[in-house]
């Protein structure tokens, strides 16, 4: 799907170099995005200039009940609880149904580790730049 009047088309067909693939990304994220599921409720939290933590709410999940996959630049988390007696509840209100949440890394994003203490689950993220993409001079040659 291309936006041919779109500014942020137009700049990007005009003035970036070797970003196709990029762009094609953002805009399949873009038309994902349009609906975001609210379960399990996360944030992402900047700890540092180039580290990151996801945090997802998983009250009534334990960490055998959810997985985390890495694969094509993308983080998948998923959950699966077995409800104990589902016919005594006279009330639930605490979500265990299973999930699945995903979320894009950038090339150089690596995962580091991850935590799961008092039903928080913590996954470190760092974004390693190599050296040939860290900023530099270029002489000017005679």
């Amino acid at each position: 799907m291309t936006y041919k009047n779109d500014p942020f088309s137009v700049w990007m067909q005009s003035s970036a170099v070797g970003f196709d693939e990029m762009f094609k990304r953002i805009q399949s994220v873009a038309k994902d995005c349009r609906v975001l599921p609210a379960y399990p409720p996360y944030n992402i939290v900047k700890t540092d200039d180039n580290k990151y933590t996801v945090e997802i709410a998983l009250a009534g999940f334990s960490k055998t009940d959810v997985e985390i996959e890495v694969k094509e630049n993308t983080l998948v988390i998923s959950g699966k609880t077995k409800s104990e007696n589902p016919d005594n509840y006279i009330y639930k209100g605490i979500a265990d149904r299973a999930f699945k949440r995903s979320f894009e890394l950038a090339d150089t994003v690596e995962v580091q580790s991850s935590q799961f203490m008092n039903g928080m689950l913590k996954i470190y993220l760092e974004n390693i730049i190599p050296e040939s993409k860290k900023p530099r001079k270029v002489e000017i040659e005679d």
